[in-house]
This record gives structure tokens, sequence and C-alpha cells, in this order.
């Protein structure tokens, strides 16, 4: 099983592409095809991958020692679209400096 940051990254690009969805797909099937499905199954599922990336920056921050303005920072990319996109590999780079080394 993958450490909670690792698990920290992939919920949060698991999240963005269900925002993105959200965004793009559900919301112009609600306004502009009158159909509301798609925003309640879209919608429900971005809910609940946003409170688990929530609680992963909680771990972030208590576990594994990562600085408050970092955890801000992925927390505030969250919240735009396609932010944790271009943050991935910095917090590619932030994993690997904080997993030790096997000797």
């Amino acid at each position: 099983m993958p450490g909670p940051l690792v698990q920290l990254r992939w919920i949060a690009l698991v999240e963005a592409i269900s925002y993105v969805l959200l965004l793009g797909v559900a919301m112009p099937l609600k306004y502009w095809a009158g159909d509301a499905r798609a925003v309640k199954v879209l919608g429900m599922g971005h809910g609940v991958l946003f409170l688990l990336l929530i609680v992963l920056l909680a771990r972030a921050v208590f576990e594994a020692r990562w600085p408050v303005g970092r955890v801000l920072l992925l927390f505030v990319a969250s919240l735009v679209p396609v932010w944790p996109f271009f943050l991935d590999r910095r917090v590619q780079a932030w994993i690997a400096a904080s997993t030790p080394r096997a000797s």
C-alpha cells in the first residue's frame, strides 16, 4: 500500500479530473440540456474526493511533517480546476525528498 504522500498525489490528480469533468461536462449538461443527473453523480464523487484530499493534506502536515505553507499551496491549487496538474512534478519532487532512502 502506498504511503500517505503518494496517496495524496494520486487523490489530488483524481480530484482535479473530477473537478474538470464536473465543470466541463456535468454543468453544461445541466444548464444547456436540462439534465442534472451528471451533476448529482459527478458532484457526489468530487465531494468525496475533495474531503479525502483534505484528510490526506492533514496527514501530510502531521505525519510527514510537511510545512503548512506547502500544504496550503496544494489546498488552494485544488480550488482551481487545473492547478494540481501543473504542481504535480513539484509534488513528486517533494515526495521524493520526504521519502527515506533505503541503504
